[in-house]
């Protein structure tokens, strides 16, 4: 039977703004290999640094993936993104993510062994966290499109971003451990929040393959602005949402159809 954290441990956490401060002392205690250690992640908590980054992990779709300091952490509702990712794409087919960040959601896809399965991001420490938890894919450092090569063109039958959504002017209004120690980059989408997913679906149609489908994460007020991007790339849109996660993501098809593998 697990052993208790101890209440001093536990009230700190508390004192600190914890809400779950009894979940995150288990989780400590389990991390550190001495006291002195415990003594380091915790006076690393209660200074902001999210628990996912003192902890070196992030629980995401049942998995653990590798997280280091100042990379974005998945969000539980992006589960939503990486199922319907990875139902979307067909045996032997190539998934590619954008704005991987730690690459939760291609992880997620690369549990069936025959997918392609590639992954993108500007910021080389979350490079360096994707290749470890993609050890089977292939992941590539540059902005968004950019460093994909050229023979993917034509070939992909899942795009997907979890790009920033949210509006620039409202930076300011997100918790602490994300705008102080998450990259900006992960976080801002510009004056209404779309800008990057614009850029993303104005890139999709060189990549997609006959029938493939684009698949971006968004807010659920925003879901009308990132289906009008995607219609404007010449992609049919559907809006796919999850109230238990409180997640939204739209989804976009190539015309044609996917050819027999």
């Amino acid at each position: 039977m697990p052993v208790p954290p101890p209440s001093e441990l536990v009230a700190t956490l508390r004192a600190a703004g914890c809400v779950f401060a009894e979940d995150e002392a288990r989780l400590l205690c389990a991390a550190a290999d001495s006291p002195g250690e415990l003594d380091t992640l915790v006076a690393r908590r209660v200074t902001g640094v999210p628990l996912e980054q003192v902890l070196g992990f992030v629980e995401f779709a049942g998995r653990r993936l590798a997280i280091a300091p100042g990379v974005f952490v998945p969000r539980r509702r992006t589960e939503l993104l990486a199922r319907l990712a990875a139902d979307a794409a067909p045996p032997g087919g190539v998934l590619v993510e954008l704005c991987c960040g730690a690459g939760a959601v291609a992880a997620v896809a690369a549990a069936d062994p025959t997918l392609s399965v590639h992954a993108a991001d500007i910021d080389p420490a979350a490079v360096a966290c994707a290749r470890r938890n993609l050890p089977t894919g292939q992941v590539y450092q540059g902005d968004l499109d950019a460093p994909l090569p050229a023979a993917l063109r034509g070939r992909v039958d899942v795009l997907v971003a979890n790009a920033p959504y949210v509006p620039s002017d409202e930076i300011g209004l997100l918790p602490p451990e994300a705008r102080e120690y998450e990259p900006l980059a992960a976080l801002d989408g510009g004056p209404d929040g779309l800008s990057v997913q614009r850029r993303v679906a104005a890139a999709a149609p060189r990549w997609l393959a006959p029938g493939g489908r684009l698949l971006i994460e968004t807010g659920a007020h925003q879901s009308a602005g990132t289906a009008a991007a995607m219609t404007a790339a010449g992609l049919t849109t559907a809006v796919v949402a999850d109230p238990e996660l409180a997640a939204t993501v739209v989804v976009g098809v190539r015309p044609g159809r996917a050819e027999p593998r």
